[in-house]
Order: structure tokens, then sequence, then C-alpha cells
């Protein structure tokens, strides 16, 4: 795992990164990148909105929080090769669209994807130049609880949730970065993966990607 270091000059000419958040469910992403989003930045982060086969929850928008799609559109999608990744988890569909991606880097901005961890994995297979970024709760206590409080899932579901949660984790040595979620402070941790993002900039040490 790799830490990020303190501020240093921001080139003039970064290399548009394609950026994953991960990390197992319940952990906060969307709360992170809800945060993160509130950060400026020049040029400005390109958030790829991914595409999903499950309903919307409360409070979600079609578009915004995701494509939601029928399962025969999004294999329509799959089909065509117009997703980066695709995969089923727990029980839905869940893809990242190629064209947000492309539209990022035409535009020379950093593509933001929050992906699954069976997602991300796929992603770094394909584009060796990803970074990753892994999400972790401060203990599985902590997750469970968020989980729980979610009450969106049936019983049976959360407990699918937990169980696969607790492996998740053990992927953290697959990733680039490790941050730790700590509860009540999301600002934080979303500055901390700002910071991460602005170091490896910095750096300019991955070759371009192509989609």
């Amino acid at each position: 795992m790799k830490m990020s270091s303190g501020a240093q000059p921001l080139r003039d000419d970064p290399v548009p990164m394609l950026v994953i958040i991960s990390g197992p469910s319940g952990v906060g992403k969307d709360t992170i990148i809800a945060a993160l989003q509130k950060r400026e930045h020049q040029p400005p982060y390109h958030y790829v909105v991914t595409c999903t086969t499950r309903a919307p929850r409360p409070g979600e928008v079609d578009g915004v929080s995701y494509h939601f799609m029928a399962r025969a559109q999004f294999m329509a999608l799959r089909d065509a090769g117009e997703l980066l990744e695709a995969n089923e988890v727990h029980g839905n569909w869940y893809g990242t669209p190629k064209a947000g991606v492309r539209e990022a880097l035409h535009n020379g901005q950093h593509a933001i994807l929050k992906i699954d961890v069976q997602g991300a994995q796929v992603v770094k297979d394909a584009v060796d130049s990803a970074l990753l970024i892994f999400v972790v709760p401060p203990s599985l206590e902590t997750l469970f609880k968020h989980l729980q409080a979610r009450k969106t899932e049936s019983a049976d579901e959360l407990e699918l949730r937990q169980r696969n949660a607790a492996l998740e984790l053990s992927k953290a040595d697959d990733y680039d970065h490790v941050v730790v979620n700590v509860e009540g402070n999301v600002d934080r941790t979303a500055e901390e993966i700002d910071e991460i993002i602005c170091h490896e900039e910095r750096l300019a040490s991955r070759p371009a990607v192509t989609v």
C-alpha cells in the first residue's frame, strides 16, 4: 500500500487517469463520492455513472446515482461491448459505460469510477494504468451496523452482503492505496482520496488510458 505525500505544484497538463474508488457494500462509497464532488478541481473530475439492473433506493436519482435499466437493456450494452466491466453482485448487474470514460478522457479529465470489488479487478486487468483506491471501514462491526441501518435488504440479502464484505476486505492488498473511512468524518476521507489522486497526477508515471 502506498501513502500520499505533501502538497506540491500540479502539472499544467496532467495525463487523464482512470481512478477506481472501491470497497465493500456499506462502507459509504456514495457518501464519499458526494463529498468529493464538492471539492474544486481544474480541470474538474468526471464522475462516470454506473449502470445497474437493481431498483432505485429512496432518494436515488436515475442518471445521477445510477443509470437504472431493465436487465435486457443492460445485457444489450454488455453484448455490444459498451461496458468496461459488468458483474452480477448480490443478484443484480452493475457495469461501467465506456461512453462516460471516453468523454472524460477526451476532455482531459480524470475519470472517477465507483465500482465494487469484482468490477475493480476486471477494470485493472483491462486497463493496467488504472489507479485503484480501496475504502475500508474502521471495523467489520461498523460496516455491519451501516448495512443493517440502511434497511434496504431482506434478512437473507443482508446476510449475503455481510458475508461478502468480509471476503472483499481481504482484497485490500490488490489496490494501490487503502483509505479508512472513519465514521462521522467523510469529508476527511474525501480529502485523503483527493490528495492521493493529486499525488499520482504529480508523479505522472501512469501511461495514457485508452478505452
